[in-house]
């Protein structure tokens, strides 16, 4: 977590008439003391338990992974995480006295070894999956266009609203100073996540796609210039080839294209005989939304760097599924959105190497970027808060946090390796399927499965499946581009998160055979 250096300019928060910290904290003490009426903020509780689709086999029993994976109350953004506890707090919390800030209890957890993933025990912490379609139980097979949200994070959400609701930042009354430490706590949180070098260099967007046009406008405005070229490869979302096509006429650079194979897999060598003296970026996604492919961005950063280049991952498909480390895949710039990793939609993150934030200019202007203002010129705030225009999404980033801590103590390996056995055993459950194409069959996969059916369209899928309470998305999926390197103008994606089951991949894989040729489309 970032502290705040009293600077006397009246702009960070922190006037240069500010006390000592011992003096500051007889100041709060005296205060609390006045207030002998002062209690803690009560806990919110969880809402009860939500009972779990079974899958096809037996389940285990799983008290302790229950326990492991359940907050018994909503706790402050300032202790939801040991890395955010580590940190400093903003202004006056560092010496409140015991009772009289927003903490909690912290959540417990067993101490020892980690428990065995079980998803029963994981499902129960999303109560939307007890939801009724149709008067059949929801089968959520649409994770890759947004994720469910844990009880955790629905609560934390009531809580801020509830206990902490205030700007950010620079006011000296309570509330301000609770908010300022839930949004800082949660940056750190997501530095934390992402193995960030400094939560300096974690700038909160509204979403993935916000933080790539962050860096087309801000980086590539200064950097990109006539004749120069944008390398982005067949596998992207249109939220990175848009931005770039933009830039590109902007400036007059060039934009060309990595190609892939059959399987829907970068083709290395081509890549590495488009880098040239005149390629600037390389923009590419780390999974692929319509293929599930995994890119080896590490492979394609390094080669980048050998040729000068720099490097934007797109994060959205893999930060749910994989386990991410900005010091490995060596990234300059690494984006994602919230509501893929089971987090509140609007808000996003783009990380961003600090050498390379503190060189662009803010993309724009406002509250909270600046350093000062006068009528003739303005100075900015150093990164992150200078690409922070405004008031942002407040409590969405205080429920990232949440998020990306559930998401943590539940181990992301764990979740890496549930998903993969899940993902191979839905590919052969659909590959038995009479009629069904499997678009993209990449070695190295997360959980997407995308098809096409003999006979059907693809939006016919999706309304049939839907009147069996199974949510799939059908479509062009934001990514034509590869869809039309298939041959195709839209496909059905089901996509997998860790609280899917084998038993609602049996309900899919039977919905299709009942659609499929000669199935005779019987519920």
């Amino acid at each position: 977590m970032n502290t705040i250096t009293p600077t006397g300019d009246g702009v960070t928060g922190v006037p240069d008439w500010l006390p000592d910290e011992k003096m500051l904290a007889r100041m709060a003490n005296e205060f609390f003391a006045a207030l002998p009426g002062l209690q803690p903020v009560p806990a919110v509780q969880p809402a009860s338990a939500v009972p779990a689709v079974q899958p096809a086999t037996a389940a285990q029993p799983a008290t302790a992974v229950q326990q492991a994976t359940a907050v018994s109350a909503i706790q402050p953004a300032a202790a939801i995480s040991a890395a955010q506890r580590a940190g400093p707090s903003f202004y006056f919390l560092d010496y409140l006295p015991p009772g009289t800030g927003h903490a909690g209890p912290a959540p417990e957890f067993p101490a020892g070894a980690r428990q065995p993933f079980n998803v029963n025990a994981v499902r129960r912490q999303f109560p939307i999956l007890s939801e009724r379609i149709n008067g059949r139980q929801l089968v959520w097979l649409d994770n890759a266009a947004t994720t469910q949200k844990p009880q955790a994070v629905i609560d934390r959400l009531g809580y801020f609203y509830s206990h902490e609701n205030s700007n950010i930042h620079r006011a000296a009354h309570a509330l301000a100073a609770r908010a300022t430490d839930a949004y800082e706590g949660a940056r750190s949180a997501v530095a934390d996540f992402i193995g960030a070098p400094s939560a300096d260099s974690v700038v909160f967007t509204r979403g993935a796609t916000e933080a790539i046009n962050l860096v087309a406008q801000a980086w590539g405005r200064r950097y990109i210039g006539p004749g120069d070229e944008i390398l982005i490869s067949h596998l992207e979302h249109h939220s990175n080839i848009v931005p770039w096509q933009q830039l590109a006429e902007q400036t007059g650079a060039k934009l060309r294209v990595i190609p892939v194979d059959d399987d829907g897999q970068l083709l290395m060598d081509a890549y590495t005989d488009l880098l040239t003296d005149r390629t600037r970026l390389v923009a590419v996604s780390h999974v692929s939304n319509v293929l599930g492919t995994i890119v080896p961005v590490g492979e394609i950063a390094a080669a980048a760097h050998r040729a000068g280049a720099k490097v934007l991952v797109d994060g959205a498909q893999a930060v749910a599924h994989l386990p991410i480390d900005m010091s490995a895949l060596d990234a300059d710039f690494y984006a994602f959105s919230g509501h893929k990793v089971f987090a509140p939609t609007g808000i996003g993150v783009l990380y961003g190497k600090p050498d390379v934030l503190e060189t662009m200019p803010p993309w724009q202007g406002g509250g909270n970027m600046i350093h000062d203002v006068t009528l003739e010129r303005t100075t900015y705030q150093q990164p992150p808060a200078r690409f922070e225009a405004g008031t942002g999404s407040i409590a969405d980033a205080v429920a990232l946090g949440t998020a990306l801590d559930y998401v943590s103590r539940l181990g992301v390996a764990d979740i890496a390796r549930y998903e993969h056995e899940l993902l191979g055993y839905a590919t052969g459950q659909l590959q038995g399927v009479p009629g069904i194409r499997l678009i993209g069959t990449a070695p190295e996969k997360a959980s997407v499965l995308s098809f096409v059916l003999d006979g059907r369209t693809p939006e016919e899928i999706g309304s049939a499946l839907d009147q069996d309470g199974i949510a799939v998305r059908a479509g062009h999926h934001c990514a034509q581009p590869i869809l039309r390197r298939f041959g195709l103008e839209s496909a059905v994606r089901a996509s997998l998160a860790m609280y899917n089951t084998r038993g609602e991949v049996d309900l899919l894989a039977a919905a299709l055979r009942r659609l499929a040729p000669g199935g005779g489309h019987r519920r």
